[in-house]
């Protein structure tokens, strides 16, 4: 069942477990390649400098001070506003923006796990912005690259009739 975003492991060792069928897409098809790879570099690096055991807010200083200094432009804390119905219900902040086109979610977890993830889909889902990084500066570093296109984040339109209007 496709729920209209892909999930792509990158910090995994190419070729363990995988149909190399699968994985012989050319990074360039993947969308903005060069900045998704551009942004995992300088994420490796301030791994590298800080290594792990800081607070999440201490490496989003870090990764600015980083993608600046790598002439990428960085907006911090974004509102990201979920809407039901045309009303605002509510009011999330994404870590980082990365040149308007890629949201960055920091974490300084053990591991990444499925809510770390789904929480960069929903930010995704939410916005017009289809790629995002989730980094981890846990005890070893971790990424994974999300797409979620926006043709698929259109509502469809469901052909059943509410079960209120029916009995009402």
């Amino acid at each position: 069942m496709s729920h209209g975003f892909s999930r792509i492991f990158t910090d995994h060792l190419l070729g363990s477990g995988v149909d190399s069928a699968v994985m012989n897409v050319s990074p360039c098809a993947l969308r903005h390649s060069e900045l998704t790879d551009k942004i995992i570099r300088v994420f490796y690096d301030v791994y590298n400098e800080l290594g792990h055991g800081f607070l999440e807010s201490t490496y989003a200083e870090a990764m600015i001070v980083a993608l600046e200094a790598s002439e990428l432009m960085v907006a911090r804390e974004v509102p990201v506003p979920v809407w039901f119905r045309s009303r605002k219900i509510g009011q999330y902040y994404a870590d980082l923006m990365v040149n308007a086109t890629i949201l960055l979610e920091l974490k300084a977890a053990r591991t990444l796990e499925k809510a770390h993830e789904a929480q960069l889909l929903h930010y995704l889902r939410a916005t017009e912005i289809e790629v995002g990084l989730l980094l981890n500066f846990g005890l070893h570093p971790q990424f994974r690259r999300m797409l979620f296109d926006n043709e698929r984040k259109k509502i469809r339109e469901n052909p059943c009739k509410s079960v209120a209007k029916v009995f009402a």
